[in-house]
């Protein structure tokens, strides 16, 4: 057991900022752990003082090898948002752990925008994807992001007003607490090259203007909303896809036959805690789904180039879904895929030839399930007039493994 491990948030006021409580168990540490930053606002006293390292691998040793000393974690505000405290806690788990935080960077900028926290979508790019913002960019949304560095505003505005959101307000808000804090504004279209200081956090104001570009997270979005070449399911047929997958967070998904990355792409949206995975085999396709990703916000989705069930040996852990598009009518493909799912996994599988039709009611007669025929016509004109275009029906397999 982990004993006197204690993980106290600070900000850019220090010690001064600190509570009695926490000040008293910096005063006693035997081992302060944090980054250069954090540890340069304790001074004095004959304590070990640990960075972090590359991937905390340094902190972490030295709180292994420390067991039973008081040990210090020093951290950003507060510790479980975005921070070193939930890291920690995947690691060894709470026992022997004790969290002090104090406000983060996302209280004390919605309190210098004067802004409702609940209204408020709170993320981070600090070492993430800055495409990830795309997925919460909307007219009238209120956003909070944790930058990556000084240049991290100026990237975003000019993301921003690419995607026709030029008139949104942009506030970078650095060092807030501090006696060096400081706040630049401007709207993206007029936002200056110049970096600011690299602890900030950004505010951000949407505002659509007449070209803007955005979607809405419900599933069943417009083909023309992905990069494709034709190999894209239907957005009626993908939004019955999508409910039968049943996206929950933390899940993950696994797309065969990935084509354009629509329904992994939309599966994510639909719940950001989520992973997804999407297997393509094709070298162009598997690009154009990692285009798609980042231009609808969700660059997290994982891209494997290789051919079902082959390409399964490339990854771990066990699926809570699968839709298998393309490569249905495969030999023992379904059976591979069932093979593969968690205990309780979905698999939901959409046949349009009559060799997959027959692959999906031959599983069904083993493996039970639910078979859905699913047809589509759009208006399209003929002449001067209008008729009912039918796409290829879709013949859906949906089952639950038990």
């Amino acid at each position: 057991m982990r004993t006197g491990v204690t993980i106290i948030g600070i900000g850019e006021d220090g010690l001064d900022g600190l509570s009695p409580r926490a000040r008293a168990v910096i005063d006693t540490a035997e081992v302060l752990v944090g980054g250069e930053r954090h540890l340069e606002k304790v001074s004095g006293g004959d304590v070990e003082r640990v960075t972090w390292g590359k991937g905390f691998d340094d902190g972490v040793r030295a709180i292994r090898e420390n067991e039973g000393k008081r040990i210090v974690v020093l951290a950003s505000g507060d510790p479980m948002y975005f921070g070193v405290g939930a890291t920690l806690a995947r690691r060894f788990g709470l026992e022997g752990f004790d969290v002090i935080p104090a406000p983060g960077a996302f209280s004390l900028a919605a309190a210098r925008m004067g802004w409702s926290l609940p209204d408020v979508d709170c993320l981070t790019v600090h070492g993430r994807p800055l495409e990830t913002v795309n997925l919460y960019t909307r007219p009238g949304a209120r956003l909070l992001i944790l930058s990556w560095d000084g240049t991290t505003p100026a990237k975003l505005a000019q993301m921003l007003a690419d995607k026709g959101f030029g008139e949104s307000i942009l506030t970078a808000l650095g060092h807030m607490g501090g006696s060096n804090e400081s706040r630049v504004s401007a709207t993206a279209a007029e936002w200056p090259s110049e970096p600011v200081a690299d602890l900030n956090t950004v505010a951000v104001e949407c505002v659509a203007g007449p070209e803007a570009v955005y979607w809405p997270r419900v599933p069943g979005l417009p083909e023309d909303a992905f990069e494709h070449d034709g190999n894209i399911t239907k957005r009626e047929v993908r939004a019955a896809t999508l409910a039968r997958l049943a996206p929950l967070p933390g899940q993950t998904l696994w797309d065969v036959g990935a084509g354009s990355g629509a329904v992994a792409i939309e599966w994510l949206r639909a719940e950001p805690s989520a992973k997804a995975v999407a297997m393509e085999h094709k070298t162009d396709r598997a690009q154009v789904i990692a285009r798609n990703a980042a231009v609808l916000g969700v660059p997290s989705l994982k891209v494997i180039e290789g051919a079902a069930p082959g390409a399964f040996v490339q990854l771990d852990g066990t699926p809570d879904a699968i839709f298998v598009g393309g490569g249905v009518s495969v030999p023992g493909m379904l059976n591979a895929c069932w093979d593969a799912l968690s205990g309780s996994g979905r698999l939901v599988a959409n046949a349009v030839t009559l060799e997959a039709q027959q692959a999906v009611t031959s599983f069904r007669e083993t493996h039970g399930g639910d078979l859905t025929r699913l047809d589509v016509s759009r208006a399209e004109p003929v002449g001067d007039l209008n008729a009912l275009n039918p796409f290829k029906g879709v013949l859906q397999l949906a089952a639950v493994k038990s």
